[in-house]
C-alpha cells in the first residue's frame, strides 16, 4: 500500500458548518480513511500540525490574532491549502462586522446587547485580540484551492478531496455547488 495522504484541518471564524458537511460523508469515511490520515483535525483532537500535511482545509475567515497565527502555521506545514467554504472565500456573515467600526461590534456585544448584566468589554490576555475586520483566508496567505458552498456539500467534499488525493485538478461539476 501506498503512503497515506495527510491531511490537516482547522476552523477559524465561521460556524463549523464545513466539518460537519465533511462528517455527512457518512460511511465514506471509512473509504477516505483508506487514503488519508489526519495529521490536525477536530475529528481527532490534534491541535498542531505535526511536521508538514499534504493537504490543509481551512472554515472559516481571519477575525482574530489566533486565526491570524492558524493560518499562517497552516500556510507554512501545508503542501496544498485548500479554502472550504464561503466564510474562508470571502469572509461569509461573521464579516457582516466589517460595515461597522470594531468599537461598534464590542459595545453591542458587551454593553448595549439585550440582556446584557454588569456591561463591560473584557479585557483578557487569553481573549484572541479582533483584527480591524474579517479577512477571507486568501487576504492573508496564498490558496492553491477554493471550495465553494455554505457549506460545501458532503458529495462536493467528497468528490474535491477523492479528485485532489488521486493527483487530478480538483474542479467541482456544477450540481455539486450549492449555498443552503
Amino acid at each position: 500500500m501506498s503512503k497515506k495522504v495527510s491531511v490537516a484541518t482547522c476552523s477559524l471564524a465561521g460556524c463549523f458548518g464545513c466539518h460537519m458537511s465533511l462528517l455527512d460523508i457518512d460511511e465514506r469515511i471509512l473509504d477516505l480513511l483508506q487514503l488519508v490520515e489526519f495529521n490536525r483535525s477536530p475529528i481527532n483532537d490534534i491541535k498542531h500540525i505535526e511536521g508538514m500535511a499534504d493537504v490543509g482545509l481551512i472554515e472559516g475567515g481571519v477575525c482574530n490574532a489566533e486565526n491570524f497565527h492558524v493560518l499562517k502555521e497552516f500556510r507554512e506545514h501545508c503542501k496544498i491549502l485548500v479554502s472550504m467554504g464561503e466564510c474562508a472565500i470571502t469572509g461569509g456573515i461573521p464579516s457582516m462586522r466589517n460595515h461597522f467600526t470594531l468599537k461598534d461590534c464590542l459595545e453591542e456585544g458587551y454593553i448595549r446587547g439585550v440582556g446584557i448584566e454588569n456591561a463591560h468589554i473584557p479585557n483578557d490576555p487569553e481573549i484572541p485580540l479582533l483584527t480591524d475586520k474579517v479577512y477571507p483566508c486568501h487576504e492573508v496567505v496564498k490558496i492553491d484551492y477554493f471550495l465553494p458552498g455554505c457549506p460545501p456539500s458532503a458529495d462536493a467534499i467528497w468528490h474535491f478531496l477523492t479528485e485532489l488525493i488521486a493527483g487530478r485538478d480538483p474542479s467541482l461539476p456544477t450540481e455539486l455547488i450549492k449555498y443552503d
